[in-house]
């Protein structure tokens, strides 16, 4: 019997001792080390970056760069952003230039973050205003453009609504 209470009295010394053999080793709860470099909330940083993706995008549709609005979507996308880019009625089009874009608001959704635009485009003489809504969403460790759609409210209307679906 006695071999068995020396294996448990060195098991509660090994649960009591690990604590703070972990502090030491750098594992655990340093509070100066994290009160030095606080962390945004994970509601922040997806809005942030998913801004940041978005604004990435519209600036590779205003440079015309298909590499660079390739890049920002989800993996998934990208044959059929290959295939409808420069198209006729493509983001990337030859016939239309998009003078500006901006974004208009940043909301969480079930699907991700929902980012609202608004492009204008020009086509020969005629300039227009639409808005559209962007969903980002985590792949893995990156942030990626999942989706595009129409918005639900043009341009300088009250509050935009997203119409979210899949971009074909």
């Amino acid at each position: 019997m006695r071999p068995i209470h020396r294996r448990m009295a060195a098991t509660a010394a090994g649960f009591v001792l690990l604590p703070a053999a972990l502090v030491g080793c750098g594992i655990g709860g340093d509070k100066e080390e994290s009160a030095a470099k606080p962390e945004r909330a994970p509601a922040e940083e997806a809005a942030t970056r998913s801004r940041e993706r978005v604004q990435a995008y519209l600036d590779a549709m205003i440079a015309k760069d298909v590499a660079a609005g390739r890049s920002q979507l989800c993996a998934l996308l990208h044959e059929g952003f290959d295939l409808a880019a420069t198209g006729p009625n493509g983001d990337f089009a030859d016939h239309f230039t998009v003078p500006e874009a901006s974004i208009t608001d940043v909301r969480s959704s079930p699907r991700g973050q929902e980012v609202s635009v608004s492009v204008s485009v020009t086509a020969g003489k005629k300039k227009i205003t639409r808005p559209l809504v962007f969903t980002v969403t985590r792949d893995g460790g990156d942030w990626c453009i999942a989706a595009e759609a129409p918005g639900g409210v043009p341009a300088g209307s009250a509050s935009p609504t997203a119409v979210p679906s899949p971009v074909s």
